[in-house]
């Protein structure tokens, strides 16, 4: 199994939109990679690991799938569409995506 992390940093003065993300976007990816996509965790920064600090992230998506193949069977037709709609939501912040293998110890 992998994850697909999309980071947003958290960035001074941009104004990520988190109802817009969990409205629509979120829902717009769902239906749209269909059953190759496993679940979804998405994560709001609240604070960094010194007290009183701010978070490297203001969101962070996990989004699983079974492999990168079937992540990018599903994702490939529609990441044009997808990727258009980041600027509804993100103020401006380019998400880092990353892909890791789940490892269970």
């Amino acid at each position: 199994m992998i994850t697909v992390t999309v980071l947003y940093a958290n960035k001074e003065g941009a104004k990520f939109d988190m109802g817009y993300y969990l409205g629509k976007h979120i829902p717009m990816v769902k239906k749209l990679l269909g059953p190759a996509l496993k679940g979804v965790v998405v994560e709001q920064g609240i604070g960094g690991g010194a007290p009183g600090s701010k978070a490297a992230y203001a969101v962070v998506c996990h989004l699983r799938f079974d492999s990168v193949e079937s992540f990018q069977g599903a994702f490939g037709p529609h990441a044009a569409t997808v990727q258009a709609d980041v600027r509804n939501y993100s103020g401006g912040i380019e998400p880092v995506i990353q892909v890791s293998e789940i490892k269970l110890s």
